[in-house]
């Protein structure tokens, strides 16, 4: 247990040291500070460090940990160190045999923001909304903690405000009001809903009578912090009790208006239930209900059952999308809409080629939005082609593959 600090513990195992690091990311600086007045009060000498070695705010890194460790050796066990063998990323820029910026100069490397997952079943959620929001105007959108933050990023760059954990839906009732001249949309993932969104949120949006919209979205697990199953995972829990659904915890303290999309890679029918939503006559609260199970914790569903049935000699059947150049226009919606991470833009034409994804974009049956819009470009780097052509060639137009290993 990390707080409170046990006082006794502390003094017990700093006594003997000659200097002791503390990692302690964020600030302020809480551990740190504590840490430090029960060595003092009893007047242990050990040096205590901490933010002086290491940043003091951002994502400690292995990098940015490394650095400070090193420098703490350096300070109180230099004779240990091995200069001329550090790791690479503590080392002089120009000491870096393999490092990026002496291979490919910055100027020719496009930076990528994070986002998404492969396969993310939320990535389609914003294009919809994108979309949508091409006949409906724009709205201010409330964020919240999860995933589906990656949405403040670009290319969807939705989100105008993030409150915390659970609260997206509360922090747009601050925004909504007759003097607005905009509507305002909700996010908030199925793991903060159960938090405390349902109350702090839907709850009093329905008290206030507030003309909100707020999307759930519902994944079936609290995906940001490992998988773990909520309220409403449709998983069998032998020690919880779960399959509750979130349309039904909604309309139970009044919502009038919800809905819930099964499948939010059915990009047609999540920009239709948007639009529907948007500019409907119904008052009050409106709760969209965007249900598709996470990619990561689906694979690690699914991936043991196909190990098996592969040993067992079974048939093993997997989806592989790819580009019909009938169907793109190579006018980059799927990179400008839709954030596609494996075709960056470039100019290199590629014909024919068939890429192992586990759903990336839009399955090919949604071929009525597809075929308009967001199919796979046939345009990208010519050495990521190479590398997919020498891996595998696969009819254009097959959208499946059954496989026998």
């Amino acid at each position: 247990m990390t707080y409170p600090i046990v006082d006794d513990e502390v003094i017990e195992f700093a006594k003997s040291k000659k200097a002791v690091l503390l990692v302690e990311e964020g600030q302020p600086d809480y551990i740190e500070q504590n840490i430090h007045a029960v060595l003092r009060r009893a007047d242990v000498p050990t040096k205590l460090h901490g933010k002086d070695l290491l940043p003091k705010a951002g994502e400690y890194t292995p990098a940015s940990v490394t650095k400070g460790i090193l420098e703490f050796v350096r300070k109180h066990g230099a004779h240990l160190l091995n200069e001329g063998n550090l790791p690479v990323v503590v080392r002089p820029s120009g000491d870096k045999p393999n490092s990026i910026p002496a291979i490919i100069g910055p100027d020719k490397v496009h930076g990528r923001p994070p986002s998404f997952c492969t396969g993310c079943p939320e990535r389609p959620i914003f294009t919809a909304l994108k979309l949508a929001e091409r006949e409906t105007g724009k709205h201010h959108v409330s964020a919240d903690i999860g995933c589906h933050l990656f949405s403040i990023l670009p290319p969807f760059n939705i989100g105008a405000t993030t409150m915390g954990y659970g609260l997206g839906s509360a922090g747009a009732s601050a925004f909504k009001s007759a003097d607005t001249d905009r509507g305002v949309i909700a996010f908030m993932g199925d793991g903060g809903f159960w938090h405390n969104g349902l109350t702090s949120g839907i709850g009093n949006a329905v008290f206030n009578e507030s003309d909100v919209l707020t999307v759930v979205v519902d994944n079936a697990y609290s995906a940001a912090t490992g998988g773990q199953d909520v309220l409403s995972s449709r998983a069998d829990n032998v020690l919880r009790s779960t399959k509750h659904p979130i349309e039904e915890a909604v309309r139970g303290i009044g919502v009038k208006w919800a809905k819930t999309v099964t499948n939010t890679f059915k990009v047609s029918e999540m920009r239709e239930t948007f639009k529907e939503a948007l500019t409907g006559k119904v008052k009050g609260p409106k709760v969209i209900v965007a249900q598709s199970e996470c990619t990561l914790n689906r694979m690690r569903r699914e991936k043991p059952e196909m190990t098996k049935k592969i040993k067992e000699g079974k048939r093993v059947v997997r989806e592989r999308f790819g580009v019909d150049p009938d169907t793109c226009t190579g006018d980059h919606s799927c990179i400008r809409i839709n954030g596609c991470r494996h075709f960056p833009s470039h100019q290199t034409q590629i014909r024919c080629v068939k890429i192992q994804l586990q759903q990336c974009l839009i399955p090919a049956w949604d071929a009525d939005f597809v075929a308009k819009l967001l199919m796979l470009l046939c345009s990208a780097h010519r050495f990521i082609a190479q590398k997919l052509l020498a891996t595998h060639l696969y009819g254009i137009r097959q959208s499946r593959l059954c496989e026998m290993q």
